[in-house]
């Protein structure tokens, strides 16, 4: 146990902090109980991030690093653009699996909100978001997966709206899982766009 605070490194801290956020929240969360996740003492942790705050900054800058990493990872994974769209929709969101923890980070947004630090990182992961939408529709479009005249610009804007918005509504109405909800709002938002022999692909898969 002695030499094992040296081997964690910040990236496994920082996925225990979005863990210990999922269960408390952001105002609940303490360098305490972070450390005790990933068996450091509160001590190490002020060391190197200074504070919660910093911790918490530190976790939305390395978000936003995600962000910009993540389109290029699931176009690799995916055969055609729109399944690799339906992951870069879906898997942000997969450590969200109970309302309770969808509460949790949503309060992290309210932070990203209101503090000009943390809204810097969360704009920059909204716009990559975005970049990345447009992109994987433009390549669909290309292809044939969207019928032609698509405006991808505006169906670009349309789909990150309406994805943003299902999990509020299904944390509410709590109606299935959120990864089925997302599957579901997106393949409604492209269905005008989609060449018939599509069919409800993206919600079945």
């Amino acid at each position: 146990m002695a030499g094992r605070p040296r081997g964690v490194e910040d990236a496994v801290i920082l996925r225990a902090t979005a863990d210990v956020i999922g269960r408390v929240g952001p105002v609940g969360l303490t360098l305490a109980a972070v450390a005790q996740e990933v068996g450091l003492v509160p001590g190490t942790l002020m060391q190197r991030f200074g504070s919660k705050r910093g911790l918490l900054l530190a976790l939305a800058e390395q978000s936003a690093k995600d962000a910009e990493a993540m389109p290029g990872r699931v176009r690799q994974e995916h055969e055609s653009a729109l399944e690799a769209l339906a992951a870069l929709i879906v898997e942000p969101m997969a450590s969200m699996a109970t309302p309770e923890t969808f509460a949790n980070h949503l309060a992290f947004l309210c932070i990203d909100l209101t503090d000009p630090q943390f809204r810097r990182h969360a704009l920059a992961i909204h716009q990559a978001q975005g970049r990345a939408i447009e992109a994987l529709l433009t390549e669909a479009l290309l292809t044939g997966e969207l019928r032609t005249g698509t405006d991808v610009t505006a169906l670009a804007r349309s789909v990150q709206a309406i994805t943003s918005g299902a999990g509020l509504v299904w944390a509410l109405d709590r109606q299935g899982t959120l990864a089925q909800r997302l599957r579901q709002e997106l393949a409604h938002a492209l269905a005008p766009h989609l060449p018939p022999r599509h069919g409800h692909d993206l919600e079945e898969s």
